[in-house]
């Protein structure tokens, strides 16, 4: 068995940072269907901007909404305006299908992102 990426948002920014949250981050419920993460499930967050990395688990946004917000203790890591990278993962024995999804600065899906040791990107940017 190992851990594989299933599913990635790449290149969201930051919408909000509310201390006065109980955990996790809030996902606009659209992107959460799109690389089909779950509301509950357990995700990394990397920030791009600080280099932060925690686990939480996510929150089902308004649809169409572009949330992106940081609840609870980790909104002291990763605060608003901070591009980040939210991955979750898969315990298997078998290959998973991976789903990368790259959004604008509004958080709305642009393109797949296929991986591969030559993909770059324009800093901070798609």
């Amino acid at each position: 068995m190992r851990w594989l990426m299933r599913s990635k948002i790449h290149n969201a920014t930051v919408t909000e940072a509310n201390l006065a949250y109980v955990g996790s981050i809030t996902i606009d419920e659209d992107l959460l269907d799109a690389v089909g993460m779950w509301p509950g499930e357990r995700v990394l967050v990397v920030s791009n901007t600080s280099g932060a990395r925690l686990e939480t688990y996510t929150i089902a946004g308004p649809r169409g909404s572009g949330a992106m917000c940081m609840n609870g203790a980790a909104a002291h890591l990763i605060g608003e305006g901070e591009q980040i990278i939210v991955m979750a993962f898969e315990l298997t024995d078998k290959p998973v299908e991976q789903k990368a999804a790259l959004v604008d600065a509004g958080n709305h899906f642009v393109r797949w992102l296929t991986e591969t040791p030559a993909t770059v990107l324009e800093p901070f940017g798609v």
